[in-house]
């Protein structure tokens, strides 16, 4: 029973850290867009030192 005393106080300040982290990342803007970096890997982006390197060889 005296384990409760230390486990119940343990889990709730977690869970209050849970929610304040929660909270921190919505209003901070970390699930603003979350869909570009998944497109920017299908982009044809020739910028890369491979391109300038292949352009150098043609």
């Amino acid at each position: 029973m005296t384990i409760l005393y230390l486990l119940l106080p343990l889990s709730l300040l977690f869970v209050l850290a849970i929610g304040v982290s929660l909270w921190w990342a919505v209003f901070n803007g970390q699930y603003d867009d979350t869909d570009d970096a998944g497109r920017a890997i299908l982009l044809d982006d020739d910028s890369g030192p491979a391109s300038r390197a292949a352009e150098r060889r043609v």
